[in-house]
């Protein structure tokens, strides 16, 4: 739902799948969109980590899934983004990530897009891949920054969503959501103030102390820092 989401999901994919070819684009990458998207239509196969941006008017061959993780923010959004497989005749698959709370989104879709819907049951024997990505945060400030800032923005973007009925940002668990980012501590945001999370357990780390792996970002990190001090 948010371009900070995608930029660091797209980093972490890139990291934990090194057999296929990982892009990104966003309404943010101004000038990089079209280079990436003729770049991606050429693959013979790969995962494109995207914003609504490429919701509608893209037509790339032969999109075996369309996985939504944010339900869309209207509900024409999301038959468009389904509509990015299974085109002229070929077969596709569409699958929507929804939280037991939001599952009467289904019905919603069924009444107000004439859109039927099926469970598809949880995969089993899944790999906890958590750990792998808090190491990379550990490792790499750019990584930390990046999940801090895609959680602050899917809550608020979460906020906003249409079907506030549906979505309702006060029965979202904040920290099986963190844990889910992988985040070694919780953000600041109004959101957050004055809220518990006993559920969660930040890293015994001062993240102030992780560094950039890029060293020109970390020498201005610390010249900023030396002027703050």
């Amino acid at each position: 739902s948010t371009c900070a989401c995608v930029e660091y999901y797209g980093k972490a994919l890139e990291s934990l799948i090194k057999q296929v070819k990982i892009m990104s684009i966003h309404g943010k990458m101004k000038h990089k969109r079209n280079k990436i998207f003729t770049e991606f239509r050429k693959l013979p196969g790969g995962i494109l980590v995207c914003t609504d941006v490429m919701a509608r008017g893209i037509d790339i061959p032969e999109v075996h899934w369309v996985l939504q993780y944010d339900p869309p923010s209207s509900a024409s959004a999301f038959v468009h983004r389904c509509g990015r497989t299974a085109r002229i005749g070929n077969v596709g698959s569409a699958l929507v990530f929804l939280l037991p709370m939001e599952e009467s989104y289904v019905n919603f879709l069924s009444i107000n897009q004439k859109c039927p819907m099926q469970e598809m049951k949880p995969q089993t024997n899944v790999l906890d891949l958590l750990p792998k990505l808090k190491s990379m945060a550990l490792a790499d400030r750019a990584v930390f920054e990046k999940g801090m800032k895609a959680f602050v923005s899917y809550v608020q973007a979460y906020a906003k969503h249409e079907c506030n009925l549906i979505f309702r940002i006060k029965d979202l668990d904040f920290a099986s959501l963190a844990r889910g980012f992988a985040l070694l501590k919780m953000p600041k945001m109004p959101e957050l103030r004055g809220k518990c999370f006993p559920d969660f357990t930040p890293v015994a780390v001062n993240t102030d102390s992780i560094s950039f792996k890029d060293k020109n970002r970390e020498k201005q990190r610390q010249k900023l820092l030396e002027q703050q001090r």
